[in-house]
């Protein structure tokens, strides 16, 4: 049977990493040719302004983990349990650029920021404890 753990790391992570381009993209708009860019330049190291970056830049750090992951997941001979586990914890992990956006735009609270942040290092964690774990033949 081939080895498929890893393949929605990199369709996801691809496809997620396309949406915060696009949103960094309209991030330049609103800095350089918006009507009231001097106001959004002047503000843009603080509050909602400095989370919106926050976000693209956490958005696609972690889009990209989730290539190289999964990547890693296809290619390497790791044990079932720990590719499986660091899967789905590097996809949770997405949760936390997803998370600051929901903060900035909806008004939710922070869990998801949290529960993505505690993700991404689990899965980098356990990636690495898989690795060294790996029997190569």
């Amino acid at each position: 049977m081939y080895n498929t753990i890893g393949k929605y790391n990199i369709g996801v992570g691809l496809s997620v990493m396309a949406g915060f381009m696009v949103y960094g993209f309209i991030l330049i708009y609103l800095r350089d040719f918006a009507p009231d860019k001097e106001a959004w330049v002047a503000a843009s190291h603080t509050g909602a302004h400095f989370e919106a970056r926050l976000a693209h830049v956490h958005g696609n750090l972690f889009s990209v983990l989730n290539v190289i992951f999964g990547y890693l997941l296809l290619k390497l001979p790791i044990a079932g349990g720990y590719a499986k586990w660091v899967s789905r914890l590097a996809l949770a992990g997405l949760l936390m650029p997803v998370g600051i956006l929901a903060e900035l735009y909806l008004g939710l609270p922070f869990y998801l920021v949290l529960v993505g942040a505690i993700s991404i290092v689990s899965a980098t964690v356990l990636l690495a404890v898989g690795i060294i774990k790996m029997e190569v033949a």
